[in-house]
């Protein structure tokens, strides 16, 4: 493994840390949806960054194809998800969790 594949694995580490740092920490809906984009971004990026860890620097075209689908399945999940959340904050007037959560109960 090259130190340039290293750079990326690393990039896209701090990417799901970051990812799962605005999940843990953040209690609006916006901001969790962003954090689970910014940790599917980070998963894409290190498929990619290994798919050309091949002998002789070929770019397997499988994993490119397989993220390419991946960010068009994510963008519609996104859509949704926001859409979801605008639909949340008609009825509730909040995007907070915390808020969301209790009146579950």
């Amino acid at each position: 493994m090259s130190l340039f594949i290293l750079y990326y694995i690393l990039a896209a580490v701090l990417l799901f840390v970051i990812g799962i740092y605005v999940l843990a920490t953040k209690r609006s809906i916006i901001k969790m949806i962003i954090g689970i984009e910014i940790m599917i971004n980070a998963a894409h990026l290190n498929f990619i960054a290994l798919s050309t860890n091949f002998p002789g620097g070929v770019i397997d075209p499988f994993a490119q194809s397989v993220v390419l689908i991946s960010m068009a399945v994510g963008a519609a999940v996104i859509a949704l998800a926001l859409l979801l959340s605008v639909h949340v904050y008609r009825m509730y007037k909040t995007l907070d969790i915390a808020l969301l959560r209790k009146l579950r109960r």
